[in-house]
């Protein structure tokens, strides 16, 4: 298996399984204080880790053309999108956002294809149908429910807006690195949605539960941001987002695993149609003559078909190095991804 494709799929299954795991934690709290603890959990996690693998405080190298990018993520991804989320399930039933929020891929992958113009073969389209139907499965409500009006369902529909924009506007980034994104997300996340709980007079459990959902948080947000980023990098947007999507299969199949809970026709059903999806992308079969513009931008890699160039300062010539580094025109045929490196029209 393509190792940025198990990035995406392991970056769904620790997303999914902090929804099930931070619900038993955490059942009765402000989902305001679930959310804040969550993302800070997530963000103070891999700063501290970034700081111990530079030993010490180091700039992310993003060039100032980046920089835009990456707040726009944070302003839709980590501002945005987690308030209307959490407003919009005060006003609606579990069972309904649970539905809405698959329209996140679906939004994903139409701003992947229509606005940045990424890559979508006809095979793509059809996993993703596939994969986003299962989670339609699994999420469909089992009996009617009730919600107050439409603000509600409109709220999550935006929430999945902003998350859409933020995974495009992250993938402009991607090259950079993952852990500085993710940290920033999570901690500028994490105090939105702490402040918002606070200013509502949320109360605070035990210290036991605060440090339990902050550690759900720094694996389920944390980790799963990273592996996510990394997949973005080497997939591309519409395709990393299908795969993160079997996210909500993965999470119930945690819940009948771990918490005990029953199995329906529904999640067969479900896992029938993303595994069919997922295989659908796995044997995707992309290749042409493509040409690659001048480039330059600085991320990890070794000297490949795409990395011919000098070094200012000495290398062994072994292993993965990172540095700013300059791409000259090239026109080649060979099988790809919508990569970092491979962002051409079709």
């Amino acid at each position: 298996m393509n190792r940025n494709v198990l990035f995406a799929l392991s970056a769904a299954a620790l997303f999914g399984a902090s929804t099930p795991l931070a619900k038993w934690l955490v059942a009765d709290l402000s989902p305001w204080l679930v959310a804040g603890l969550l993302y800070l959990g997530s963000g103070l996690g891999l700063g501290a880790m970034r700081l111990a693998r530079d030993r010490g405080w180091k700039s992310p190298g993003l060039q100032r053309t980046e920089w835009p990018w990456l707040l726009g993520a944070i302003f839709f991804g980590g501002v945005l999108g987690p308030v209307a989320l959490m407003v919009g399930l005060t006003r609606t039933s579990g069972a309904t956002a649970s539905l809405l929020l698959n329209l996140e891929a679906v939004l994903t992958a139409l701003i992947a294809w229509v606005v940045f113009k990424e890559n979508a073969d006809r095979r793509i389209v059809w996993g993703m149908a596939a994969i986003v139907a299962g989670g339609l499965v699994l999420s469909w409500p089992t009996q009617n429910t009730a919600t107050s009006g439409g603000m509600g369902p409109l709220l999550v529909g935006m929430a999945c807006l902003c998350w859409a924009i933020d995974n495009n506007l992250t993938r402009k980034v991607s090259a950079s690195d993952a852990l500085f994104i993710a940290a920033s997300k999570g901690l500028i996340a994490g105090l939105v949605n702490t402040a918002l709980a606070v200013a509502l007079g949320a109360s605070w459990p035990n210290s036991g539960a605060i440090l339990g959902t902050m550690t759900v948080g720094l694996l389920g947000y944390g980790f799963s941001l990273v592996l996510f980023v990394l997949a973005l990098r080497g997939l591309g947007t519409a395709r990393t987002g299908a795969y993160f999507s079997t996210a909500p299969f993965l999470g119930a199949a945690l819940s009948v695993l771990v918490l005990g809970d029953s199995t329906s026709p529904a999640l067969w059903l479900a896992a029938g149609l993303m595994g069919g999806g997922v295989w659908l992308h796995l044997t995707e079969q992309h290749g042409h003559e493509h040409t690659h513009e001048p480039l330059e931008h600085a991320h990890a890699h070794v000297h490949d078909a795409h990395h011919q160039h000098p070094h200012d300062f000495p290398w062994s010539g072994q292993g993965a190095h990172q540095h700013l580094h300059q791409h000259t025109a090239m026109r080649h045929n060979h099988r790809h991804f919508p990569d970092i490196h491979h962002r051409h029209g079709h």
